[in-house]
């Protein structure tokens, strides 16, 4: 007689459902899981309802699915801890840190990212330079911020040190950076945002100023997500390759599920910036 066998299942944890980053990571995961014959079940990696991240781990042991995706910014020691005992499979993207030999992760090249697109806004001729972060926290974050700066240095650029901001990925912070920027006499004349979501937030912020993008201000997107291209004017994006970073999330947690050992604990994707309106020469 058939042998029953449950459907192969993964858990797709996420802190805010609301991220375009997210939702496309989620799509490319969707797609890759639909060809292998997987099921994606979407959760909440915080709930509000959840006394810790460790409810969420034990749900996850209990519900005995082959892996997880988790997308968030932030994970304590103690979290790592507990996943790597609760025996469930977890790849996360762009995780807090990649020192963690156990933990396996999926980004995109953050360093090559923030440089690439600070050094274009130099090579427009912009001098006065800001950079809204993302967390202190978020390892992607600050490897951004590092790119930001190693090419403002091989510019001989020097970056006023209230012109790098951390902020959370969302709009309503980033505007408000902005804002307070943007009052200054020797305000910036361009700004590299972490999120496209954050990049909406400084051309509000510029809107409400009576400051002019691009022609007073440039300001450039991370994740080329598609809000990026609705903006107005469409906004200048570093773009990740989020779709693929969720196939390549799904394809690693079926190696880990068939014991196929992997090339590496952590795969990076290529960033490339994408050019559009929101970005042209500082004014003379």
């Amino acid at each position: 007689g058939a042998v029953f066998s449950p459907r192969r299942s993964v858990e797709f944890l996420v802190d805010k459902l609301t991220s375009p980053y997210a939702m496309e990571i989620l799509r490319g995961a969707t797609v890759a899981a639909e060809e292998s014959d997987i099921d994606v079940v979407v959760g909440r990696f915080r709930r509000p309802d959840a006394a810790s991240d460790a409810d969420v781990i034990e749900r996850l042991a209990q519900a005995d699915r082959m892996g997880a995706i988790i997308v968030t910014a932030e994970v304590s020691d103690t979290t790592y801890a507990a996943l790597t005992a609760s025996g469930t499979p977890v790849v996360f993207v762009d995780p807090l840190r990649v020192d963690d030999e156990p933990v396996v992760s999926v980004g995109s090249t953050n360093w090559i990212g923030g440089r690439s697109a600070t050094e274009y806004l130099i090579g427009l001729g912009h001098t006065r330079l800001a950079m809204v972060g993302g967390p202190a926290t978020s390892f992607s974050a600050m490897a951004r911020i590092d790119g930001f700066r190693s090419a403002a240095q091989a510019a001989s650029l020097t970056i006023h040190p209230d012109f790098i901001a951390h902020a959370r990925f969302d709009h309503d912070e980033a505007q408000a950076v902005a804002a307070r920027w943007l009052l200054r006499d020797d305000r910036p004349t361009a700004i590299l945002a972490s999120s496209d979501a954050q990049a909406l937030g400084v051309l509000e912020a510029a809107r409400l100023a009576g400051i002019s993008v691009p022609d007073q201000l440039s300001v450039v997107g991370y994740d080329d997500t598609y809000v990026a291209a609705w903006a107005h004017p469409p906004l200048t994006s570093v773009f990740q390759p989020l779709q693929d970073i969720g196939r390549v999330c799904i394809r690693t947690l079926e190696r880990i599920a068939d014991g196929v050992p992997l090339d590496s604990h952590h795969i990076e994707l290529a960033t490339r910036l994408v050019v559009r309106e929101s970005t042209a020469p500082p004014p003379r």
